[in-house]
């Protein structure tokens, strides 16, 4: 019987992140849950590809835009079940419990893991708490890790090619399908910490409102890398 999860990990020069994100998956491939890691890399220039072929994983490149990213690795994943992770994501020991548990349940709803940060202090904290608080609520983002069967994805018409808000198009897709799974996710702090937690948290809520309002990915993109 094969494995039942395709991992898919988008990447862009993520050489410094990858190997912490693929080393927690290990307890995946010991638990027999992951049949395949793809990676699916926008253009990497320092080593990315070559560590995730290096990890055993299976590469798919393309022109860098988070969604088309994403897109293209669920299209080539064969599991029954995707498990969507962030480069830069981490998740804690003891994941494929609450993976397992997941899946015993049904093929019916998608599952996100619990946020933090791997920075301590209150900003850290604070912005976790909003984050779990927004998913508990259908919009779990990209970095909390998304877990969901291939007949739901196809179901709900999988990731939109676009630059930025993916995840939000596809939560919005998945209303009322969308449940917390009993483990955590580490993400990295390192954006927060170069640009400051109150910029950068202001500059996410702003692109959120941005986005509901109508704006046009492509446009919101720009304007993210600008600032």
């Amino acid at each position: 019987m094969r494995a039942p999860i395709s991992i898919v990990i988008p990447s862009l020069n993520a050489a410094t992140s990858l190997p912490a994100c693929l080393a927690a998956l290990v307890e995946g491939l010991q638990a027999g849950l992951i049949r395949e890691v793809i990676v699916s890399d926008g253009g990497s220039t320092d080593g990315t590809q070559a560590l995730a072929e290096g990890w055993g994983g299976e590469v798919v490149s393309g022109t860098p835009s988070r969604g088309g990213q994403l897109s293209r690795g669920c299209a080539a994943a064969r599991g029954d079940w995707l498990l969507v992770l962030h480069a830069d994501t981490v998740l804690a020991p003891g994941w494929t419990d609450a993976v397992q548990d997941h899946m015993a349940r049904g093929a019916g709803a998608a599952g996100w893991f619990r946020l933090q940060f791997d920075q301590r202090g209150l900003a850290p904290r604070l912005v976790a708490v909003w984050a779990n608080l927004r998913s508990g609520f259908g919009l779990p983002y990209g970095d909390q890790g998304l877990l969901l069967s291939r007949a739901l994805y196809d179901d709900v018409g999988g990731y939109p090619d676009q630059p930025l808000m993916e995840d939000v198009a596809l939560a919005r897709a998945l209303r009322g399908r969308l449940q917390r799974l009993d483990g955590q996710a580490t993400t990295s702090a390192d954006k927060y910490r170069r640009q400051g937690w109150l910029r950068r948290g202001g500059r996410n809520l702003w692109t959120l409102a941005r986005y509901a309002m109508g704006a046009n990915p492509e446009d919101l993109a720009q304007s993210y890398r600008r600032s």
